[in-house]
């Protein structure tokens, strides 16, 4: 059973900038990625990558943005630049644990994070 967990939440400056992490033991997933939710609202899409680099697909809130990469088999980042009140959220790892699928399937992902809060003031 694949687990996940998610590192460098904290809270920034409109225009700053962080970096989070999540590591994935317990088995190598196909893609990886993040959702978020934000306060009051549903989880939501951010971007997966697939287990070699190849595929990624962005939300297009996040696009220009975000970088994620897959930095290990059981390791991807997340470098979010110019960040913006509406990032505020919990941001979740998510893997693909069963099955190949391309990044932007978000359906194939079935392990999560416990999640790491983003705060960004205005």
């Amino acid at each position: 059973q694949v687990q996940l967990l998610e590192s460098g939440g904290g809270l920034v400056q409109a225009g700053g900038s962080l970096r989070l992490s999540c590591v994935a033991s317990g088995g190598t997933p196909f893609n990886m990625g993040w959702f978020r939710r934000p306060p009051g609202k549903e989880r939501e899409y951010v971007v997966g990558i697939s287990r070699g680099g190849g595929s990624i697909y962005y939300s297009d809130s996040v696009k220009g943005r975000f970088t994620i990469s897959r930095d290990a088999d059981n390791t991807i980042s997340l470098e979010m630049k110019k960040l913006e009140p509406e990032d505020t959220a919990v941001y979740y790892c998510t893997a693909a644990t069963r099955f190949y699928s391309t990044a932007s399937q978000v359906n194939a992902y079935d392990a999560w994070g416990q999640g790491t809060q983003v705060t960004v003031s205005s």
